[in-house]
């Protein structure tokens, strides 16, 4: 790849090796999600040949997202001092290795140890990925585009994942939903080489272990206390392990403050476009997966969906973020990035509101065209954001950068699932209670008001028309749930907008060869500070 002209302030066009390399990035990038989501289809022939235990099975299906978010810093920065094409070269390996002893595992504890090495592996591919674009890709507008392709692959690889896994399981065994990952890992590690720079920041200086420690602990703890929260409930384990994730937080941070080679670099979040887009992606994120959480089950438990059929029906949201990658780019460089972002807010939150119209008894229609707006909508958020946060830091530290993007999105998600699930629930129990029918033995009220699916169990035991009444009731009040979250997401989706005009309203458009790297803002000299 050629680089910037000396004397010049050009930024260097990508050629043909980097937009092809930026396809052998995009493969694990879209794997990586769809592994997170493809092993649900499997549970049903996993359980009945592993026989696994309720707490194993919970460890299978979750220790690989814990891990995937708690080595996410450690791996960004390691690659910043290793090189981050070396880093993503071991980490294909190790991702292919572990998904073929994932297939044949032979026990529930074999494969938690192969869903747990997954879990690293794929903490080390998705910061080296998006690294590497920082690395590839330096003129404004041909990073955005590439940073859109990047983040295309990602939703589609999510959307995908339940039909492949269905296609897969309707002709083989649980284990062949791991094999996917294998000839694209393959794929990967002979073309990288080619396709692919290498990059290592030259003073980046030695990894601080206790720091390494710290981070995963925290992050760890964190993650699992913010799940146990939305699943159980203030708990004593769920606010102990989020207490323990934030004090260890708290001492990591003390910590990077002190040391000459932070694991990551706090003055970053000094410069304010870094810490807006960050912030400002963090809460969209938070507003998305709340909101999705009662969407997947409105799709199944109301509507009757099955798993497959639900998932062919989330394809029309990948649609529309493909659609949003490609349009977010053309809009970004006619005008200012932050009215881009601002302005398919809007249009986010417009289709937020409009899951106001569910009514508990169909609406299958409604649901496809608001999740498409809403899809539209958060495309240049995630798009612009993303590119924001890794075009306000130098190349040296992109790794850190990205690494902290991914960590952030995967608490902002995590806290929205916690906290809009829990208020969903919350809602849900009272007005089920407040309209139960008569004739619903006080224990199977009690089972109903704790979740919608064992609300719909319960009726199915109940004769005749008590058990339609309890059903209709438990619809509705779930349906009222879902409103209020739609409220209270579009209204965090609006604030984001105002957040993301006014914080980062500064930074111009890119302008072709007239444009820097990481684009000129309009107060050129207190962007210079920002970055001081």
């Amino acid at each position: 790849m050629t680089e910037e002209h000396p004397g010049q302030n050009v930024p260097a066009k990508a050629g043909r090796r980097e937009w092809l390399g930026l396809t052998a990035l995009a493969l694990p990038c879209m794997l990586i999600s769809m592994d997170s989501t493809v092993l649900y289809l499997a549970v049903p022939q996993l359980t009945e040949d592993l026989r696994p235990s309720s707490t194993q099975l919970l460890w299978i299906l979750d220790i690989y997202g814990f891990l995937v978010a708690g080595f996410l810093i450690t791996m960004g920065t390691l690659g910043d001092r290793i090189g981050r094409r070396r880093l993503l070269m071991a980490g294909a390996t190790a991702f292919g290795l572990a998904s073929l002893v994932a297939a044949w595992a032979s026990s529930a504890e074999l494969l938690i140890a192969a869903r747990a090495l997954l879990g690293v592996a794929g903490a080390t591919l998705m910061p080296s990925t998006l690294a590497l674009i920082r690395n590839m890709f330096h003129d404004p507008a041909q990073r955005a585009s590439a940073i859109a392709v990047w983040m295309t692959s990602f939703v589609v690889g999510m959307a995908i994942g339940p039909l492949v896994g269905g296609v897969l399981l309707e002709h083989f065994w649980w284990g062949s939903v791991f094999l996917i990952a294998v000839p694209i890992m393959v794929l990967l590690l002979v073309v990288g080489p080619f396709l692919l720079p290498e990059y290592r920041a030259a003073d980046a200086g030695r990894i601080d272990p206790l720091s390494v420690v710290l981070s995963v602990a925290a992050l760890l703890l964190a993650i699992y206390g913010i799940k146990e929260l939305a699943v159980h409930g203030p708990s004593g384990t769920a606010l102990v392990t989020t207490a323990g994730g934030i004090a260890l937080g708290t001492a990591f941070v003390l910590r990077q403050r002190r040391l000459t080679d932070p694991l990551l670099d706090m003055r970053l979040f000094a410069n304010r476009r870094f810490s807006a887009s960050l912030g400002t992606l963090t809460l969209t994120l938070f507003a998305m997966s709340g909101m999705f959480l009662f969407l997947a089950q409105y799709l199944q438990l109301v509507l009757g969906l099955s798993p497959l059929s639900a998932g062919l029906w989330t394809l029309p949201e990948a649609f529309a973020m493909i659609a949003a990658g490609f349009l977010t780019p053309v809009l970004a460089r006619r005008f200012r990035p932050a009215y881009v972002m601002a302005s398919g807010l809007v249009v986010a939150a417009c289709g937020c509101a409009m899951y106001l119209f569910l009514d508990g008894s169909g609406g299958l229609a409604i649901l496809v065209t608001a999740t498409v707006v809403f899809a539209l909508g958060m495309g240049p958020m995630t798009i612009l954001g993303t590119d924001m946060i890794l075009s306000a830091v130098p190349p040296e530290r992109a790794g850190g950068a990205s690494a902290m993007s991914e960590t952030n999105q995967e608490f902002g998600m995590a806290i929205g699932v916690a906290g809009l699930g829990s208020v969903g629930t919350a809602l849900y129990s009272s007005r089920l209670a407040e309209t139960m029918p008569a004739g619903v033995p006080a224990e199977t009220a009690e089972a109903a008001g704790e979740t919608l699916a064992a609300a719909l169990s319960a009726a199915a035991a109940l004769p005749g028309e008590t058990g339609e009444q309890l059903s209709a009731a438990a619809r509705a009040a779930f349906s009222h749930g879902l409103h209020v979250n739609a409220v209270l997401s579009s209204s965090l989706v609006l604030c984001a907008a105002v957040l993301v005009a006014v914080l980062l309203r500064h930074v111009r458009p890119p302008a072709g060869d007239e444009e820097t790297s990481t684009g000129v803002p309009l107060d050129a000299g207190k962007e210079a500070a920002d970055r001081a």
